[in-house]
Parts: structure tokens; sequence; C-alpha cells
């Protein structure tokens, strides 16, 4: 018995052919209970959205029911069409996600939730929220990845009628999908709707160079069908001699990628339409090969460009042989050959062999192995992150469309973006790889860990247990993980040496008060937390080391008590023991460029909230503004043993002559200091002044190097210069 639609009800509606449309794609893959259960879903929703209406003037309910059909039409399973039903109900009605909860199920409301935007707050910018909203989609994706693939149907569907929005509002959303939504749809392997979102964002954006763009390409079809028929004859007859059954079928390029090749590489319009580009659909993987061998034969192949994607698929899952060769009259010709379920696959990437359509506990194929491993990427970045527009970012650069393959020393494939570097490639491998990595080899040779890898090559990472990342990496690195990882790290490390600093400041101040850390009680650090509202001790120690906090006034936070007339009584101050520096402090302790102290310098300190403690000489002109402020001096002092370059400022007056730079720059290079910054001031025609600032490591170290730049024949006087 012919199962009759259940949208035969809403026949006198204005969306009755989409219902129908809709109806019959279900029945033709989904079990009746399935389609009942969708049907639920389509009524419930209809009555949620009862009186309300899109900009165009249609009833809501038509745009869930549009954004259905669209994961009716890549066969995705009935929660998914549920979901794509329900998911405005709980952004747009007053319906909450454990209502749906008790309707549909728990996995459906928690698709729908996953789909739904937060509430923007008034204090939020519109960037925060997209990329907050983004964030709680990314941690949804991660849990089911069919929250993207229903979001990204409702993004096509809105994209396809955008006309009825106001210019500015239009502007917005086909930017963002240009910049999230169809790299999106790339990474997953679904080329249909990445194809339609730049046509319709390019369209959107650039009206008058879309429609300028696609007249072009009318015209010019038009002149080259006779020269396309030929190719195409040549080809088949070519297959048919050889007994191979495969279908050839002309490839036209999209809007966008015209656009986007004319504006790259520089060429004009007919330079990109020269290129003839034809794609073979097969029936196994051994005929492909076959069939890339009989085309070789048929016509001249361009040295380099071959491509095996089926042995190496790429990072969405797209797997097809290309190559491009000299056709007849020295045409190029572009040629695709590919399975019927590589097409499908290329086409609509993830959605193409649906996990939930497959038996329970049957093993991933490799584009959900591909497309769960970069989630789980997402997962670790967003955990990393330090707020969700440094995640955004990190996404947005993680969305390449292009890839290299490198391989490890024992020879496993790595994949990665375009322009990445062998600190890219340490990363991907395990963070902690990358965060002691130290140097590389590209091919057995050592090279920087800033040079750009090139596919095919195999990359050696040579590590250190000693070693960290540098922020100068962040200069060269291309993928969100590189770059989380590195950001997470040195934000750790700032954090660290702050609250060890803090604690130092801490220790000293209460010292001054006869008292220590470990003197104070657990209820002084709970009053003290509960008065700052600060969550941790530790934070507090932070604050003192970022200087947000002042020692001084903390310490007497901690031990100031009560008497019996409930007035705050604050210990007396009795001694004044310096900070010793030890030259492990790292950020949180700078020297000034005013002064350039030294060790055995007397020297006073300044806390400042944007560079920890910055050190000065004890009698420069600077510290006079801050030595009467004792919430922010620091009496210091250097540690017995302290050792590391330090910079320090040499004023050398010399009698002018050919090269006698090169020589004081050779003689101090000679004596094992380094050189930072040189500059020459003209006193008289004969007579010049040369400041130089150098590294040394003491002030031994520093009279070694003056005693010999005065042996210099031309050199007048040196000295050290302390404004």
């Amino acid at each position: 018995m012919q199962q009759v639609s259940f949208f035969q009800q809403r026949d006198n509606s204005d969306d009755v052919s989409c219902i129908n449309t809709l109806g019959s794609a279900l029945q033709s893959y989904l079990s009746p209970e399935q389609v009942n259960q969708v049907k639920r879903a389509y009524y419930f929703a209809e009555q949620a959205h009862e009186g309300q209406r899109r900009r165009s003037g249609e009833p809501y309910v038509t745009h869930p029911l549009a954004v259905a059909g669209i994961l009716a039409h890549m066969h995705m399973d009935h929660q998914s069409l549920m979901a794509a039903m329900l998911h405005d109900v709980i952004e747009d009605t007053g319906i909450g996600k454990s209502a749906l909860g008790e309707q549909f199920g728990a996995t459906v409301a928690d698709l729908v939730d996953g789909v739904s935007k937060l509430t923007q707050m008034e204090d939020q910018s519109r960037a925060e929220a997209q990329a907050e909203n983004f964030q709680k989609m990314a941690l949804a994706m991660a849990k089911d990845i069919r929250v993207i693939l229903v979001k990204l149907a409702d993004r096509l569907h809105n994209m396809r009628t955008l006309g009825v929005l106001k210019p500015e509002k239009r502007g917005r959303i086909a930017k963002e999908t240009l910049d999230m939504y169809a790299p999106i749809a790339q990474r997953l392997g679904m080329h249909n709707i990445r194809i339609e979102f730049e046509d319709l964002g390019f369209a959107t954006l650039h009206p008058m160079r879309s429609t300028r763009i696609q007249a072009a390409v009318k015209s010019a079809r038009g002149n080259r069908t006779e020269i396309i028929e030929q190719i195409k004859e040549s080809i088949e007859a070519c297959l048919e001699r050889e007994n191979h059954k495969a279908s050839v079928q002309g490839r036209e390029k999209h809007l966008y990628s015209i656009y986007q090749k004319m504006r790259s590489k520089k060429k004009s319009f007919s330079e990109i339409m020269d290129i003839y580009a034809f794609r073979i659909v097969v029936d196994s993987v051994d005929t492909c090969y076959r069939v890339l061998g009989c085309i070789h034969s048929l016509y001249k192949p361009v040295p380099g460009q071959f491509k095996d994607y089926i042995a190496i698929p790429k990072s969405n899952g797209y797997q097809s042989l290309h190559t491009v060769l000299f056709g007849m009259h020295g045409v190029p010709i572009e040629i695709q050959i590919r399975t019927h379920e590589m097409e499908e696959m290329a086409n609509y990437g993830i959605a193409a062999h649906w996990l939930y359509k497959t038996n329970e506990g049957q093993p991933l194929n490799g584009s959900h192995t591909r497309a769960r491993q970069w989630l789980q990427g997402l997962l670790e970045m967003q955990q990393r992150a330090g707020d969700s527009l440094e995640f955004i970012e990190n996404v947005k650069i993680d969305l390449f469309p292009d890839e290299v393959y490198v391989f490890s020393p024992k020879g496993k494939i790595m994949e990665l973006p375009q322009g990445a570097t062998a600190v890219d490639f340490a990363y991907a491998v395990h963070t902690d790889v990358g965060n002691h990595c130290v140097a590389c080899r590209i091919n057995r040779r050592l090279a920087p860990l800033s040079e750009q890898l090139e596919s095919g090559q195999t990359i050696e990472i040579i590590r250190s247990t000693g070693a960290q990342p540098s922020p100068a990496w962040l200069n060269f690195v291309v993928t969100g993980k590189a770059r989380t990882n590195i950001r997470h790290f040195l934000k750790n490390q700032l954090t660290n040496e702050s609250v060890a600093l803090g604690r130092r400041l801490l220790e000293k101040a209460l010292t001054e008060l006869n008292s220590s850390i470990e003197q104070l009680t657990e209820h002084q650090k709970d009053r003290l937390l509960s008065d700052t509202s600060i969550q941790t001790f530790d934070q507090v120690l932070e604050e003192i080391g970022l200087g947000n906090r002042v020692s001084f006034l903390t310490a007497h936070q901690l031990l100031a008590e009560t008497d019996a007339d409930g007035n705050t009584t604050h210990p007396a101050n009795s001694t004044h023991q310096p900070l010793v520096i030890q030259g492990s402090e790292g950020f949180r302790l700078n020297f000034a460029r005013c002064c350039y102290p030294i060790p055995d310098d007397s020297i006073i300190g300044f806390i400042s909230s944007e560079r920890g403690i910055v050190v000065h000489v004890d009698k420069c002109h600077n510290s006079l503004d801050f030595r009467n402020n004792p919430e922010r001096s620091v009496p210091l002092s250097w540690g017995d043993d302290i050792a590391g370059e330090f910079s320090v400022e040499l004023k050398i007056e010399l009698e002018n002559s050919r090269g006698i730079i090169a020589v004081l720059a050779t003689k101090i290079n000679n004596l094992d200091a380094n050189i930072e910054k040189i500059s020459v001031e003209e006193e008289s025609p004969r007579i010049n002044c040369v400041h130089v600032v150098v590294g040394v490591h003491s002030r031994i170290h520093l009279a070694r190097i003056m005693k010999h730049i005065r042996r210099i024949k031309e050199v007048i006087t040196v000295i050290r210069a302390k404004h």
C-alpha cells in the first residue's frame, strides 16, 4: 500500500509544493515511523511559530521547512530533520530545551540547543556576541557533528532569501558566510554547499562584479562549445577503445572561484577561461588509474601537475586523481578522475555517508575520522584560548583550503595547511613536542624553524627538555593549534613568574612588619579574599607581581586586626630590608633604559602595572618622581651570584677618521660584548660623539671593555652615560 504524504493536510497553504517535495523525499529513504516523528516536529514548529512571519511576508514555518528540505536532499537522518524543523523554537519562542527534550528526546533537544544563539549581553559588541555564539556551537559540534550540518543548511536558506533584508545586514551576513561558513563547508568536504555559499555571498557583496563575470562566462561558454565537444568526444572514444565504462562531464568554474583567481593570480578573465576542465567518473579505484594511463597516452601531461588524492586524501576526505594535459591546438586541459562514491563524497562531504545511517558499532570511515579530529582540535583550542575572540581568530586561521603533505622520520604522513612551518608540524605531532622543540631537520638538513614546508619533505624535530616556546614563533606559525598552545604556554609562564615575584614582594613587606607568609593564618587570607573579591591567594600574589596591587598595603590588610570598639588597627613598621634580585625573575623584572643599571650599582625599583618592577640606578633623575611614593617604590639589592647580560650605555668621544666606527665595533665584539644600539653625533668637523649600548656580564667586564676602547688611538674619552 502506497504511503500518503503526511503533509497533504496542508494542500491549501502557499508552501504546498515545497511540502509535497519534502514529503516524497523523506518517504524514499526513511521508515514510516521516522517519517511520523518528523511529522510531529513539523506540526510542533508550526504551532510554536504561529503568527510569526519572515521579512518577505511568508509564514515563519516556511524557513525551518526549507532547511529540512536541504538536509533531506542530502539524505540526513530523521533526528537531524526534526532538529531542522525545530531549530528556531528555543531562540524565537518561549519554549525551552527541557520542553523539547520531553517531546522529542534529549538528542534532538541537544541539536536544537547547539544551533540556537546565546542571548546577547548589553555590554557585548557584535563581534564578541558572534564569537561566543560560534564558540557555543563548536562545543556542541564536538559532541554531535550534526549540529554544524543543521547550521549550514540554516545559513544556506538564509543566504538564498537575503534579498528582503536591509543592505547593511545583507553585507554583514554575506561577509560572515564567506569568512566562516564557506570554509567550514570546505573543511567538511561539502563542495556543493560551499560553491553556493561563495556565489551567493559574492553576488551580495559585489553585485556589479558578479553580474559582469556571469555575463562574460555565458558569452565564453557559447564560443567554447565546439572545442569542448571535440575534446569530450576524443576522451570518450579513447576510453571506449580500452573498454572502460565511464561518464565524461565538462566542468564549469563557479563565479567566485574565477573572481578569486583573477585577484590572487593577477590574471585576466580570458586567461582563466582558456583552461578546459573535465571530470571522469568510473566504477572502481583500479579503473581510476587505468583511465589515467589511457588519458596520458591520448594527450601529453604537463610535468609536475599530477596529484594523487586517492592514495593521500585531503584533510576533508576528498579523493580524486588530478592531472593537466596539453590538448589539441595546445590548449591546457584539467582532468579529474574519481569513482561514484568519491563523486558523492566530493559534493556532500561528511553528509554523504552519514554515520547515523550505518549499523551501530561499524567503524568510522575516513571522512568522519578526519572531521572528528578537526572538531577535537577545535575543542582543544577552545579550552586554551583566552576568550571567544581569540578562539574565533584561531578557527579562521585553521580553515585553510589547501594542504601540504609531509612525512615524519618514521614515514607517517602529516597534513598541514599551506605555509606551515616545522613548529606547526611539531604541535601537530604533540603539544609537548612543540613546547620543547629547539631546531629541525628538513630532508636531513638543519633548517630554520620558520622555513615554510613543501609537500613530500621529511621533517625531524630536535627537542630539549629545558626548551620552551618563543613569542617570536607567533610571527610565522599558521595553524590554530600551534598559535593557541604557544599563547597558552606564554600566558601561564607570565602568570607563574608574576606569582613568584608577588610572593617575594609580599614576603619582603611582611618581613618589615615582623611577619611572613608562613605565619599567616587561613582566617587572615580568607578575610583578604573576601574584602577584595579575589578567588584565590595565588591570584592576590599575581596581582602584586603584575603591579596591580601594592605589596605594602596588602601586608597591612593581612595583618590588620579589629579592636574591642570595632576599629581596624595596623601593625607598626619596624625594619626595611631590600628585595634581592636573583636574575631569574623573567618578564616581570625590567631594567630602565634611562640609566641602564648593572650589578653592583646602587638601585631602587618602581612597581609598574604594565612592566612589573622597573629597576633604576639610585641617583637616576626619573627615580626622584616615585621616590616620594613609598607604596610604589621598592628598595632593591643585587644577589651575590647574579649572572646574565645587562645593557649599559657608553659615551665615546673620538677623532673623525675613515672606518673608525668599524674599528670600534670590532674591538667591542672581540671582548665578548653584544652591541645593541649605536648612534653618532658630530660635535665638530674633527670630533664625533658615539653613543653605544652594549651587553656586559659585570662591572669588571665593563671596565675591561672601556680599558680596551681607550687604547684606540683616535679615542679621546670614554665614560659610562647616566642620564
